[in-house]
């Protein structure tokens, strides 16, 4: 890592050269994933959640053409307020470094920087995936999660992608998936996907018990812990589907397509939605930040 292009928050540099609990937050959800004002809001709850389970937080973006890696409040408040922010995966670092700008990471540039600071968990709320189609794209998150070394706890891929198709690519390339208390995959919004999953684990310690044979084997890549959404803001399966047909309907008429579909569609099934899809989003994400922080301890408590 060159440290004239990535600047460490001081307090994660010394909780990890401690061997504590971090946890690698991304950006893309303050820049683009939420509205103004929740995104600034849910961005300090999830610090904080993170804080109250015994970890520290590393808030990961670019500002002003340096790598952050942890996120002071001042910075949190500059990117959920910041327009035009770039969206950044593994390709994107350069330009935006290069050229000074500000940038959002995604899951998977959240963890390419992590992983240089050796941090080893991240949480999110959904990951990239396959999307639907006969000419599907895949997410640069699918890949990352099998090149690099780093636990992911999420609540699946989002539900506006094809899940079946995203499970098929990552048990293809390799990638463990994790049902944390659930024998499906968690479908974002709702609890299940109807897709069953081979691993299960119910608690943080088993989990990092997963996490320690993984990488004690020299197995290369990460692994998706998937954490369904807390039961009392989830949607049924049949409610967030009609959601999504209706979505993917509109995006055909308005001929959004390429990198416009994905923000494009969570607009519309939020609208099409009443807004609760917006509160399942902000709720799983804590739920997520919270469980991540509860492994990431547990971790730290087996290397000592």
């Amino acid at each position: 890592m060159n440290y004239k292009f990535v600047e460490l928050l001081p307090e994660v540099k010394s909780a990890v050269d401690a061997g504590k609990p971090v946890v690698a937050l991304e950006s893309t959800v303050i820049a683009h994933g939420l509205p103004r004002p929740q995104n600034l809001d849910t961005a300090r709850r999830l610090q904080s959640v993170v804080r109250s389970q015994g970890a520290i937080p590393a808030t990961i973006a670019i500002m002003d053409g340096k790598v952050k890696i942890g996120l002071d409040d001042d910075e949190l408040e500059i990117l959920a307020n910041t327009d035009q922010v770039v969206k950044v995966s593994r390709r994107d670092f350069s330009n935006v470094v290069g050229r000074g700008l500000t940038g959002a990471t995604t899951v998977s540039g959240t963890m390419i920087a992590a992983s240089w600071a050796g941090i080893r968990v991240m949480a999110t709320g959904g990951i990239g995936g396959v999307h639907r189609g006969e000419d599907p794209d895949v997410s640069a998150d699918l890949p990352e999660i099998a090149r690099t070394s780093m636990m992911v706890v999420c609540s699946g891929a989002k539900s506006i992608l094809d899940l079946s198709a995203t499970l098929e690519w990552l048990e293809t390339h390799g990638v463990p998936v994790v049902g944390y208390g659930v024998d499906d995959l968690p479908a974002f919004y709702a609890r299940s996907s109807g897709l069953s999953l081979e691993v299960r684990a119910d608690t943080p310690t088993s989990v990092a018990e997963l996490w320690d044979i993984h990488t004690g084997l020299g197995m290369t890549g990460g692994m998706l812990v998937t954490v369904p959404p807390p039961e009392k803001e989830s949607l049924s399966g049949t409610e967030i589907q009609s959601a999504i047909d209706r979505a993917q309907a509109q995006a055909v008429t308005d001929g959004i397509r390429g990198k416009y579909v994905t923000p494009y569609l969570l607009e519309k099934v939020k609208e099409f939605t009443g807004g609760a899809s917006l509160l399942v989003n902000i709720a799983l994400l804590e739920n997520n930040a919270r469980i991540a922080s509860m492994i990431s301890n547990e971790i730290a408590n087996s290397s000592t």
